[in-house]
């Protein structure tokens, strides 16, 4: 080994080291590692900064925009409200709703699409009287299945189609994917919905009971207008029970009033409090005109609410409440909403707090958030981006007043149909095509341009951007051939698609316990090197690694997906190999033979 190639190797897996540790954020990771490889010199400094134009990147920014566009348009809404029923047998309710989760992975961001249906299937699961933790884990996983489906389906794809066309030439299409990614989801989707969810093993808290949804208890300041203005609590209990929630209590000028405020007129600038789940707090909210209580950074009163309210007035359309779960790596972990003084940083009001299906009631404000706590907050939709974002958190259940507008939602999927017709056909790149999309997006107001870069996941893209220069570095030094060649040592002798399985074992196996951008990274140059070498078909291997890279199923922190139904779903890190195992094996059965027979390993 030459000594850049032993340098590369010890800064690879220094990174990977740390990538793995996870106590650090993994852009800064990648940043810390893309400036060690320029100070060593073995990535030169003209191409450290050559990520960031990388189309893959550009791809993966403009596809999380267009994920926001059809969740504002309100057609992901109409869709699970109208095909999913809390009243099917567990296993068709998991094929429904794996269905459309893995459907609407195929064109959003699959992140996006479990946020979109977690709440939907918390709400089912309730209402059949089971628990969630029975079909939440299969959701995910058909959600990630979903996304090896199209090109813009999962990053790892655009990394692959990127690197074809680095090294082959031409890029992938939209739909060459789809052959072995349709046969894979389908057999996946049949198999967590007949068997999987069998196997996922009891908490010993009863998983036969349905696990309650988070009920919080909020203040809702009454501002001008309100028609609760004027009225006492009792005469409040018919609306307050249509959008099955509780009056408990009236402030007024920071005072709980006596008797629960039953016997006080509720007057403008008051404070109702509200118990109830999420959806039933946004339902009064619109039934009676009310406001978050703003005293998030510790300054603002009922006073300050009412000051505010016209200008409030006028952004009553974009009002929303959403649920959020606070990832380890979230700025929030281990501190007091106060410290960051969300209300004046952000125009966003933290409502309540809860962790392990326990809500706090008291000292909302002060109290110590840990990682996997669900916050309720409620904001505008431009607002809201911005704090869940800067805060590093997941939205789980977004609720928003506005209705849904057939124009919005003509938009919203005719551009997006008429980016993949002509990336499809050829006249465009895709990266052209989605970009006059999304242009469409801002100009018709779905997605505000102000609200671009609150949709776009910069710690992933920032990440992305830094592993790429690494990867190509690793590849000229001639790391990549060496891997490789020890590859085919262990498999010396036998046939191809010896060679072709163990790196996709390989493969799902890194992915498991590594972000599958880097997995990709890495991977990619990999699976083409051995091809050449074997001189076989190298769309065969790197095929075979982009269907891997995402097939990380045996732990939580192999995919964000894994991440978000942790907590919820009451799970425990070793509950998920108990159906992911069972699961890559099926990926490997059913994707081995699909590749050979679409992509045949020939002869180059």
């Amino acid at each position: 080994m030459t000594l850049p190639q032993i340098e590369l190797f010890a800064l690879l897996t220094l990174v990977l080291g740390f990538l793995l540790w996870g106590r650090l954020r993994h852009d800064l990771v990648a940043v810390c590692g893309l400036l060690i490889g320029v100070v060593l010199g073995i990535v030169p400094e003209a191409k450290a900064l050559s990520g960031f134009s990388h189309s893959a990147v550009f791809i993966v920014a403009l596809v999380l925009i267009a994920s926001r566009a059809f969740e504002n348009s309100g057609a992901l809404n109409l869709v699970t409200q109208r095909f999913i029923k809390p009243d099917r047998p567990i296993g068709m309710h998991i094929a429904v709703t794996g269905g459309i989760g893995a459907a609407l992975s195929a064109v959003i961001n699959n992140v996006a699409a479990l946020a979109l249906l977690m709440p939907v299937d918390i709400q089912a699961a309730q209402k059949a009287g089971r628990s969630p933790h029975l079909t939440l884990m299969p959701l995910a996983f058909a959600t990630i299945l979903g996304g090896l489906v199209t090109l813009i389906g999962t990053p790892p794809n655009i990394i692959a189609s990127s690197l074809r066309a680095r090294e082959l030439g031409a890029p992938y299409q939209m739909f060459d994917f789809a052959p072995v990614g349709l046969a894979v989801a389908a057999a996946g989707l049949i198999f967590v919905a007949l068997f999987g969810w069998r196997l996922i093993p009891k908490t010993g808290r009863g998983d036969e009971r349905p696990i309650s949804e988070e009920e919080f208890t909020v203040e809702l300041a009454v501002p001008e207008g309100s028609p609760a203005i004027g009225k006492y609590l009792p005469q409040l209990d018919k609306d307050a029970e249509g959008a099955d929630v509780v009056t408990v209590g009236l402030v007024r000028k920071g005072r709980r009033l006596p008797f629960n405020g039953r016997v006080s007129v509720i007057e403008q600038g008051d404070a109702l409090v509200v118990e109830g789940p999420t959806d039933g707090i946004a339902e009064f909210i619109k039934r009676l005109r009310l406001q978050p209580h703003k005293v998030d950074d510790g300054n603002a009163t009922a006073e300050t609410v009412e000051d505010e309210s016209a200008a409030k007035e006028k952004e009553a359309e974009q009002a929303m409440v959403t649920k959020a779960v606070v990832r380890a790596e979230s700025s929030i972990a281990g501190q007091s909403a106060r410290s960051f003084n969300l209300r004046s940083r952000f125009d966003v009001t933290l409502l309540g707090i809860a962790h392990r299906g326990r809500t706090y009631r008291d000292n909302v404000l002060t109290r110590r958030i840990e990682a996997g706590d669900v916050l309720l907050i409620a904001g505008t939709h431009g607002a809201l981006s911005r704090a869940l974002n800067w805060l590093s958190v997941i939205p789980i259940g977004e609720v928003s007043i506005a209705r849904p507008r057939l124009w919005r939602i003509a938009v919203a999927v005719g551009l997006f149909a008429g980016a993949v017709i002509a990336a499809s056909s050829g006249w465009l790149s895709f990266t052209v095509a989605i970009m006059i999309a999304v242009a469409g997006y801002a100009a018709t107001g779905l997605v505000p341009a102000r609200e671009f870069y609150d949709q776009i996941d910069w710690p992933v893209i920032v990440m992305l951007a830094c592993l790429l220069p690494l990867g190509e570095a690793f590849h000229d030094v001639g790391g990549t051939a060496l891997v490789a060649d020890l590859l085919l040592t262990l498999t010396q002798g036998r046939s191809p698609v010896v060679a072709l399985v163990l790196l996709m074992v390989v493969t799902m196996t890194l992915s498991d316990v590594l972000n599958n951008v880097a997995t990709m990274v890495i991977a990619g140059p990999l699976a083409i090197a051995m091809a050449a070498k074997l001189g076989v078909n190298p769309d065969t291997f790197l095929m075979g690694t982009a269907i891997s890279t995402s097939c990380a199923f045996l732990t939580p922190i192999g995919h964000k997906n894994n991440t978000l139904i942790m907590g919820p779903g009451g799970y425990a890190f070793a509950d998920y190999w108990r159906m992911g195992l069972p699961l890559e094996a099926i990926v490997l059965a059913v994707g081995v033979p699909v590749l050979l027979l679409v992509w045949p390993l020939g002869a180059v």
